[in-house]
């Protein structure tokens, strides 16, 4: 109690009525199965639509289990659901994999510099990426870092040159798409390439070793640029640049660049030193040569040149050669590489490291829970790998065909990488279904699902298509309702059986949080392939209880309601078929002439307890239960007196009164229900052990199953 130790006007809240009761919800659903992607392990994500549910766990096309194509069932039955007026659902994801490792696609480079990987089992990760260049197509960028004490190194990066880079100005930085620099060594009276590429003169009176590319002036055109600040610079030769003082020696190295010069006189004398420019051309498949285009696109060149950039690479200790960092943007198709685009990754650069790299855009590990689910792919970098090996390895894995298409072609290069090795694995069994609880790497399966306390609804709709693992599966559901205790599984009958069937299928279980529906639906085919297909029940059972609960309440049986798309059943069940099935327990899905496709059953499978019979009589009870657990836990430690019993009925009893009110249960409001929490309820021992004991009744409302109009002839009286 508060204390009071100084004089003045103390003001205090307290409340005068009982605590309120609110009732849970009842129209969340979880579904266990095989699905073409998703996470395997972990929390079950709620998924709200059919679209969110494949952006996580793949669309509907077909699984191959154990090397046999089957239908999606689990995504199949998920869009009935939501079709039918399902709100929110769970997914749980299993699969049959002899490793962990397995089942994952993947694309890596012979040098293992840069690996693509599926984020998620499954054949749905043999994707093709595609990267769309940012900057101008069939470019390749390089610049010197470093460079020997006795050299003069320009500095040069993406938005253009330095100032003092040409005599003349800056040329816009769109005239610089590619940098290039190699090492060259004198060699008497000339300069080669190191690793033999070609030569050039290092005297203009000496003919150049490159057949038909010289000037008059006796240098190598490689290019012919104007530039818009000064149209003076017209020629881009092929230069070595001399040390700054005293001559180039035999067997010594000096940076080779493409330069732009207007005063060729003094070309290889003082400290006179060119720039760089830009060509236009391909590199091949394998990232080690690039061509200069002779078609046209550079000025003053008639033929095609390689250039190999092992050049590059062959620098002294001291020159460090590397790519500047492209940028691009990688779609991710599935299906091919004019399937469909599912994902994009956008404003992504061959750096190795910064907020857009590959390794960072593509995280093993993303921050966010949103890119954990939804990004497809992730990407792994070799330690202390280059911007140029991450290109050279890109242009390895690129498709050389898709890169040089044929001359009828009416599609330009094209730069693809396919991702393959994925696999769906075998098909599950009841073990995988089942689950395993695992605190630290997730847990699977069932279990996954015991962690989600608004679940209601239990389905695993694939487990109907294996004969051999169903009755198997439908007991780990089973185990799971009555472990969770406030949940109900449909169970689904296999496709084609016959009645004899189903009723020996339904006699293995006698229990009233499972409730059995028969025979197959027949709906659209959602993948595009065929007109029908046929499928489970659950998916669209489960949407119609959801529905039902919202619209009419849970103590409504979900049955006389329509089954929304379905185009019929597999089999037509007429009314002396189920006069056998219905006694047991079998809930059949029935066709009548202008009322549609219609659930016309709503039995538990409970064969011994005639009190659970009736699935809106089990959930509404489970409903009830439900709320006042989770509405009275403010009850436990409190002082167990008279004063909290009474708190403890009439809040019960506040409940109670509101859903007679509402119409859910029968009787007048002193007959439908009676709350009794005193001395009568509990004994001295309980008291002494701290128990409180309450005892309530409800009178529920059965359905109408069997209506009955009794007619007979009256005689007029006289």
């Amino acid at each position: 109690m508060p204390e009071y130790l100084a004089p003045g006007v103390y003001v205090e809240e307290v409340s005068f009525r009982s605590k309120s009761i609110e009732g849970v919800g009842t129209s969340v659903a979880g579904i266990v199965g095989p699905t073409r992607y998703g996470p395997l392990r972990g929390r079950p994500e709620v998924v709200t639509s059919f679209a969110e549910f494949t952006r996580i766990y793949g669309d509907v096309q077909n699984l191959s289990l154990g090397g046999s194509d089957v239908l999606n069932h689990t995504a199949i039955a998920a869009k009935a659901f939501f079709d039918g007026g399902g709100k929110q659902l769970y997914v749980s994801r299993v699969a049959n994999y002899g490793l962990p490792t397995d089942g994952f696609a993947s694309a890596a480079d012979s040098n293992d510099f840069v690996t693509f990987q599926s984020r998620f089992p499954g054949a749905m990760g043999d994707v093709t990426l595609e990267v769309n260049w940012r900057d101008s197509e069939n470019l390749i960028q390089s610049t010197v870092t470093s460079g020997p004490q006795d050299q003069d190194i320009v500095f040069i990066d993406a938005t253009g040159l330095p100032q003092n880079a040409i005599a003349n100005g800056a040329l816009p930085a769109s005239h610089f798409p590619m940098d290039i620099r190699g090492v060259v060594q004198r060699d008497g009276d000339h300069f080669e390439i190191l690793d033999g590429l070609c030569v050039i003169t290092a005297d203009d009176a000496a003919p150049l070793a490159a057949a038909d590319l010289a000037t008059p002036d006796g240098h190598l055109v490689i290019a012919n640029l104007v530039n818009d600040v000064d149209t003076s610079i017209t020629y881009t030769q092929v230069a070595a640049r001399r040390p700054t003082s005293g001559a180039l020696a035999d067997g010594t190295s000096a940076v080779l660049t493409l330069s732009e010069e207007t005063d060729l006189s003094d070309f290889f004398t003082g400290s006179h030193w060119g720039t760089l420019t830009t060509l236009r051309g391909t590199l091949n498949a394998a990232g080690t040569i690039f061509t200069v285009d002779g078609s046209g696109l550079n000025a003053g060149v008639g033929s095609a040149i390689d250039l190999y950039l092992s050049a590059l690479a062959a620098a002294p200790g001291s020159v460090r050669t590397m790519m500047v960092q492209r940028t691009f943007d990688i779609n991710v198709r599935s299906g091919g590489s004019n399937g469909p685009v599912i994902y994009t990754y956008g404003n992504v650069t061959s750096a190795p490291s910064g907020s857009n790299s590959l390794a960072s855009v593509m995280s093993a590990a993303p921050e966010k829970r949103y890119d954990q689910l939804t990004s497809p792919l992730q990407c792994t970098l070799a330690n202390s790998v280059t911007g140029e090996q991450i290109m050279a390895a890109l242009y390895e894995l690129f498709d050389p065909a898709a890169m040089s298409p044929g001359p009828n072609s009416v599609d330009g290069a094209r730069y693809l990488i396919s991702l393959s090795g994925g696999s769906d694995g075998a098909a599950p069994q009841a073990v995988h279904y089942g689950g395993a609880t695992n605190e630290v790497t997730g847990s699977s399966g069932f279990a996954a699902l015991e962690d989600i306390e608004d679940i209601s609804i239990v389905m695993t709709p694939a487990a109907a298509a294996d004969a051999t693992n169903h009755q198997g599966v439908v007991v780990e559901m089973q185990k799971h309702c009555r472990k969770m205790r406030y949940r109900v599984g449909i169970v689904d009958s296999r496709e084609s059986m016959s009645i004899s069937e189903v009723r020996a299928f339904r006699s293995q279980f006698d229990d009233s949080r499972l409730a059995l529906y028969y025979p197959w639906v027949i709906s659209s085919d959602p993948r595009g392939i065929a007109t029908t297909i046929n499928v489970p029940p659950a998916g669209f059972v489960a949407g119609v209880y959801a529905n039902t609960d919202v619209q009419r309440g849970v103590h409504k049986p979900p049955a006389n309601e329509p089954v929304i798309g379905a185009l019929g059943f597999a089999q037509d069940i007429n009314r002396f078929q189920q006069e056998l099935l219905n006694p047991d327990g079998v809930n059949c899905l029935r066709s009548f002439p202008g009322r549609g496709h219609r659930v016309w059953g709503g039995r538990t499978l409970s064969g011994t307890d005639p009190e659970w019979k009736y699935v809106n009589v089990r959930r509404y009870f489970l409903y009830l239960e439900r709320s006042i657990e989770k509405s009275t836990q403010w009850v436990v430690f409190e002082p167990n007196g008279e004063r909290l019993w009474d708190n403890v009925r009439i809040t019960i009893e506040n409940f109670l009164y509101n859903e007679w009110v509402n119409g859910r249960l029968l009787g007048s409001a002193k007959t439908a229900y009676f709350v009794r929490c005193d001395r009568s309820t509990m004994t001295q021992n309980d008291l002494d052990n701290g128990r409180l004991v309450c005892e309530i009744g409800v009178a529920a409302l059965q359905p109408a199953e069997f209506v009955i109009f009794r007619i007979g002839q009256k005689t007029a009286d006289s």
